[in-house]
């Protein structure tokens, strides 16, 4: 009788040992995959017409000066980029039917409030072809940012040659220079990672 039961203990244990084992490797699987498809670009086509270029990924304004532009946010209110001399400037293209947008912009929000101290302007600068300005800002609050969302002029994206794709994201540092530019969704520490370059070039 005792043996018995001694097997039926050992055979329980081993039951539960196999299957506390198993947890544990499909949570590990699944925390694997999560952390996977956070660091995955993702990319939104800017237009129905977008084309696949040779290399869309490429950037084109590395360590150029960034275009000067003026234009007007939301409020019919003048913002210019002289504006912001001498401070670390994100400018992020985006629209409303952009979901790969819409995951990043509240994480910049989150950062460009962290950074403020460090002098780190954001703006957003829509894309959408013919949307009423009342419905963008709309959206904006919807998606929980509060940094100025401005409204492209006709010559903005051919100045800082934009791809077929959106999101995209151009860092300038605080002598007007671009030092990183990228294309598609990028996880929150990717994002705060190149304010911090934009934030750490360009000298006083």
């Amino acid at each position: 009788m005792v043996r018995r039961l001694a097997v039926l203990v050992l055979l329980v244990v081993g039951v539960t040992l196999i299957v506390m084992a198993g947890t544990h490797n499909l949570r590990e699987r699944q925390m694997a995959i999560q952390k996977s498809q956070q660091n995955q670009v993702n990319l939104s086509p800017a237009d129905s017409s977008a084309n696949s270029a040779a290399d869309p990924l490429a950037p084109t304004m590395l360590g150029k000066v960034a275009p000067a532009f003026t234009l007007v946010d939301l409020k019919g209110k003048k913002v210019s980029l002289a504006d912001f001399k001498g401070h670390p400037v994100v400018l992020n293209f985006w629209a409303t039917f952009c979901g790969p947008c819409k995951m990043e912009m509240p994480w910049f929000q989150d950062l460009v409030a962290k950074y403020q101290p460090q002098g780190v302007v954001m703006l957003g600068i829509d894309q959408d072809d013919g949307m009423a300005t009342p419905q963008i800002a709309a959206a904006s609050k919807e998606i929980g940012v509060r940094y100025p969302i401005l409204l492209p002029d006709n010559k903005i994206a051919k100045d800082y040659q934009l791809s077929d794709y959106l999101p995209e994201t151009y860092y300038i540092d605080k002598s007007g220079k671009v030092v990183d530019q990228t294309i598609g969704a990028h996880s929150k520490d990717e994002l705060e990672a190149d304010i911090q370059k934009a934030i750490g070039s360009g000298g006083q």
